[in-house]
This record gives structure tokens, sequence and C-alpha cells, in this order.
């Protein structure tokens, strides 16, 4: 592909979205990220390993706040019309999201007016767009649902001048072992659509249209499970203690059991300990509980009530997850899932290898946080919770190029 064709990657978390443009050939400006965990890890893998960017002399490269940008640098990116082809990401979802507590005032929906403003300086050819189901809701207002958000954002963007569309997209139907539907809106420019002769619904029918020749080429399974996608990464295999993390131990690699294994694999020795694949330290009662939930639960259910009485438990989920499905969505909560033959939770490498991000790539910053600090960190399961499956985001990006050729 021609590097010609480039891209901005707004809220770009740890730089799924970016990965996946990358594979498939785009080249990008600059990414804005306001986590400097996150921006720590797109860093490492995207800026530093893979040279992905051709960074502004004018932006500092390092985290930075939307806001910031738009205040202190509009004529820089006014300078940029006719220059991008397409501007990729969503605002943060917190506010939106029926996995949490909906609050239409949550201070993140603002950055919705945000996203609009950059819009509108850089005018690119293109918009991808993400976000929860959520965002399609109206908020509750005296009885009634209010306006979506995606009906203004729609608004907004055909006053600006953009063919717009968005569909609800599960990811599951796109080579990833996880059951997780996304809001995905796609923007072309009126003059691009019209010279191109293409449309935004275009998108969705070509990516639908495109994925299976996409997987095979790949050799890739076109529904794969959870077994499917982790089942090398047991902690029966042995431990070691972890590099960068004390006092916790860290699995190690067993044979490739899969296509998607080997895959993701790629580039990665046998004999290296698998990033950020840092077990729980549990203790002994609750493993046993653990045990007992996988003996019990449900394929990808919820605790049933009558557990949740026997074990004292008020916490709202806890899912063993079954090893023949793909996994529901996964969350920034690591401890709302049970693996399934292990008792324990998920390491942050198996929830990388859900979200379809390759063994080479590498998660900086802290494993998890708590308390306060939630809603100001984004540790590592955060960065792959909120991340946009990778390898959804090449298929996206071969369907985004060629309705721009």
């Amino acid at each position: 592909m021609s590097k010609n064709f480039t891209y901005i990657d707004l809220f770009s978390g740890c730089g799924g979205l970016s990965l996946g443009l990358h594979n498939a050939g785009w080249k990008g400006l600059f990414a804005i990220e306001k986590s400097p965990h996150a921006f720590e890890t797109l860093r490492y893998n995207l800026i530093e390993k893979k040279r992905h960017f051709e960074w502004p002399d004018w932006l500092p490269q390092g985290n930075n706040d939307v806001n910031h940008i738009l205040k202190n640098y509009s004529e820089h990116l006014k300078s940029l019309r006719g220059a991008v082809d397409l501007v990729a990401g969503g605002p943060p979802c917190q506010g939106f999201s029926t996995a949490g507590r909906r609050k239409e005032n949550d201070e993140r929906n603002s950055l919705i007016q945000s996203y609009l403003r950059f819009i509108m300086y850089v005018r690119p050819k293109m918009i991808l767009f993400e976000n929860v189901r959520g965002f399609t809701l109206g908020f509750k207002k005296n009885k009634s649902e209010g306006v979506a958000y995606s009906e203004y954002v729609l608004r907004a963007l055909r006053f600006f001048g953009y063919d717009v569309a968005g569909e609800m997209v599960d990811f599951s139907e796109f080579g990833i072992p996880q059951k997780r539907t996304r809001f995905i809106l796609v923007g072309v420019r009126t003059d691009v659509a019209r010279t191109n002769n293409v449309s935004a619904r275009d998108y969705f029918n070509e990516i639908r249209r495109d994925s299976r020749q996409f997987l095979v080429a790949r050799n890739l399974p076109q529904k794969p499970t959870l077994e499917s996608a982790i089942s090398d990464l047991l902690k029966d295999n042995g431990v070691v203690d972890t590099p960068d993390r004390t006092k916790f131990v860290s699995g190690l690699y067993w044979a490739s059991r899969s296509k998607y294994q080997r895959f993701l694999r790629k580039g990665v020795r046998p004999q290296q300990i698998p990033d950020s694949h840092s077990f729980a330290n549990h203790s002994a009662d609750v493993r046993q509980r653990f045990e007992h939930f996988i003996l019990v639960g449900g394929r990808n259910k919820n605790l049933n009530r009558r557990v949740r009485e026997d074990y004292l438990i008020k916490k709202h989920t806890i899912i063993p997850l079954s090893k023949d499905l793909p996994t529901p969505t996964i969350t920034t909560l690591p401890d709302d899932y049970v693996h399934y033959s292990e008792p324990r939770i998920l390491t942050v490498r198996e929830y990388a290898r859900i979200q379809s991000f390759p063994d080479w790539f590498e998660f900086k910053g802290k494993y998890t946080t708590g308390g306060k600090q939630r809603v100001k960190e984004v540790p590592r399961y955060s960065q792959i919770g909120n991340a946009i499956p990778p390898l959804y985001g090449e298929q996206s990006g071969l369907v985004l190029f060629k309705l721009l050729k």
C-alpha cells in the first residue's frame, strides 16, 4: 500500500486500532492519548519498535489531553486539511457503558464535543469511530428516553459534510474469540464519496463480505474458542518469577495447540517468558471457591443466586468461562471472570490473546489499580479491556483503503 494513506489515532489507548491499521499498511501521523500508562505501551510497541508514526515536530511526543491540543495547536490541526485520509478512534466510553453506571453528566461524555471539534479542524477524508452499545441508547429523562449520543454525532457529522453510517458490530464474527459488540460509525467526506462513487454504508457490506477470505488467507479460524486462544498458557505448564512484578510468578509457554495460537505467537521464542503473563496471588480459600465455581458454573453465565447465597457473594459479576465458546465482552475488571479449568482469574497476556494482540506486543505500566485511582489510572488490564481488537482493526484498514482507492 502507498504510504500516502495516513491517519490520526484519536483517543488511541494502548494502540490496538493503530496496530491493526499498521498491519493493513496504513501510516500513522500521530496518536492522542491522555493516559501515561496507555501511551507508554503505544510508544514502546508502535513508535520505538515499529517506527509506525511520522510524528510532527510541533506536537510533543507523549501523552496528551485532546482539549489541550485543541486549545494550543488549533492552527497546526487546520493546516492538516487535505493531508489526512482518516481520523480513527472514539472517546472514552465509561459514561455510556451499560456494564457500569451510565451517567449522562460523566465528564468524559463531554469529549464527544472535543471529538467533533477535532474533526471540524482536520476535515479528514474518512472517519472510523468506535464506542459501546450504550452510546446508541438515550439517557432516561422524566421516565422517557432522551436522544442517544450516537444520533447527535451522526447529525453533526452530516452537517460537517460527511456521508455517515453506524451499526452494532459483533467482533466474534471477525475471528475474535470474544462476543464483543460495539457501535461502529464510518464517515466519508461527501466530495470523496462522489469522486470514488462510494458510501459509508459500503464499509459494513465490504468488511462482512471480505472477513472469511481475510481469515483463510492468514490460516485463522472463523470462530475461535477461548480454549483455542489460551490453552498454551496454563499455569500447570510451570512458573518462574515475574520479571517486572515482585512477589508474583509468571507462566511459561506450552506447545502451540491451535492456528490462533500459532498466529499470535509469531515473532516470540518458545523459551521466552510470555510478557505480562503474571498470575494473581489468590489465597487458598479463593482458589477453593473458584474450583467450585468452575464445577457448577454455567456456560459464560454469571453465578446463580444459590451459589451466591452459599458463599455470601455480593460482587455483581463473577462469570466462570467456557472453554468451548468465545468469551463474553471482557471488561477492565479481571476478577469478573474465572478461568475455564484453573482456579484463578485470567492474566494480562490471556486478556491480550482474547483481544487478538500478538504476543510480541508488550504492555507497560501497572498491572492493576483500585479505589479512587481507578478513574485516573489505566493499568494493563484496562488498556486491553478498552482496546479495539487489532485483528478487527486490520480488516477495517483494508476495507477503508479499498474505499479510498
